[in-house]
């Protein structure tokens, strides 16, 4: 009985990791024709202009919440701790290195996965159970060129922006906050700030936005692609998405600043 169940362990553990390499082959082959299609942006110009809408003005005010959030939740903590050292005046460069580098595009980044990756997700695959994308291959579009590209071109110009965006804000709340709570005036802040940045903090903070972008699209629109198996389907395809983006976000997020920071 030992020897049987051994077996069937390991020809589900065979199965299973032919399935897994099999999706990362289907996936790779998706992604390179999302990009091979770009030179079509012209032709589908109005659906990048809906999707800049919805991944960029759109997702402005959940941006917004988390880096103000984020922001001023920062100012509180590390002034404390710095507080304690008697370094408080120091509070503005420590804000403003998190901020820039890891949590502004962290922070929009997980939010965006959750927010245009899940439409993604959810309408490409009521799209595929409808038979819709089946209906424009008989027509003779590419889905790919019609539904996804313009959701990557419009992902990589606009999350770059957002970024920008929640670094503002998530500045300028802790700012905020260390003058009101910590009772740091505004001049020692900014001052602690922006003589101190250099390309470096910038360059490993906005190099990861067009990353998440890529990430988030791919993912969430490669599994509504898959989706099978009626609204069920869609739902867990959906959420399979989100979970995979938001999980290769974090990971992305470590190299890109260790490859950036060790090499500039």
């Amino acid at each position: 009985m030992a020897i049987i169940s051994i077996a069937a362990l390991a020809s589900k553990a065979n199965q299973s990791m032919k399935e897994f390499f099999l999706t990362m082959q289907e996936f790779f082959f998706f992604s390179v024709r999302a990009f091979v299609t770009l030179p079509k942006l012209r032709r589908y110009w109005r659906d990048f202009l809906d999707q800049a809408t919805i991944a960029g003005t759109d997702s402005i005010p959940i941006v917004l919440v988390s880096s103000i959030s984020i922001g001023a939740l920062l100012a509180v903590e590390v002034g404390n701790l710095l507080e304690d050292f008697g370094a408080k005046t120091m509070l503005g460069r420590s804000t403003a290195l998190s901020v820039i580098r890891e949590l502004g595009p962290l922070l929009m980044g997980l939010m965006l996965s959750a927010r245009y990756g899940s439409r993604n997700g959810a309408e490409l695959g009521a799209m595929k159970i409808s038979e819709q994308i089946d209906a424009l291959r008989a027509f003779g579009t590419d889905p790919i060129a019609k539904l996804v590209m313009p959701r990557l071109a419009a992902a990589l110009i606009v999350f770059i922006p957002l970024t920008a965006i929640a670094d503002f804000a998530g500045l300028h709340s802790a700012a905020w906050l260390a003058e009101h709570y910590h009772k740091i005036d505004p001049g020692i802040f900014w001052n602690a700030v922006f003589p101190r940045l250099v390309l470096k903090d910038f360059v490993v903070g906005f190099l990861k936005a067009p990353v998440f972008a890529i990430i988030i699209t791919l993912v969430s629109s490669f599994n509504g692609f898959s989706a099978t198996g009626g609204t069920a389907g869609v739902g867990r395809s959906t959420i399979k998405g989100i979970v995979v983006s938001s999980g290769l976000i974090l990971i992305a997020n470590f190299y890109v600043s260790k490859i950036v920071l060790e090499n500039m």
